[in-house]
């Protein structure tokens, strides 16, 4: 049974940092950070497709970083240097193990969501 469990969110101020986890059960070829902030669309902000591959939004190069920790089946979603403008609801999705993940492939499987909010 498919597992996605994120945690890490919380209230912040401008130039704090954030670490947000998502642990997925069984396994997972991709996996990415999306966020969606109140009246605004869907944004794609970091993806990792095993082991090393990795894409981010423009917006957070040089201050976000997506890792994994194979062990754990967790992927952390690092965010250093937070502006206001980061304000959303981050959610994790995964594709399974064995499917061929590439930047571009769609999303299956998706968590709940946990809130960042950066105060100025």
């Amino acid at each position: 049974q498919v597992q996605l469990v994120e945690s890490g969110g919380d209230s912040v101020q401008a130039g704090g940092s954030l670490r947000l986890y998502c642990a997925y059960t069984p396994s997972w070829s991709c996996m990415g950070w999306f966020r969606q902030a109140p009246g605004r669309g869907r944004e794609e902000v970091a993806r990792i497709i095993k082991y090393d591959r990795t894409t981010y939004a423009d917006s957070v190069k040089g201050r976000f970083t997506i890792s994994q920790d194979n062990a754990e089946n967790i992927v952390y979603l690092q965010m250093n240097s937070l502006k206001p403008e980061d304000t959303a609801m981050y959610y994790c999705a995964a594709e399974p193990a064995g499917v061929y993940c590439t930047p571009w492939r769609a999303f299956t499987y998706w968590g709940q969501g946990t809130q960042v909010t950066v105060s100025s």
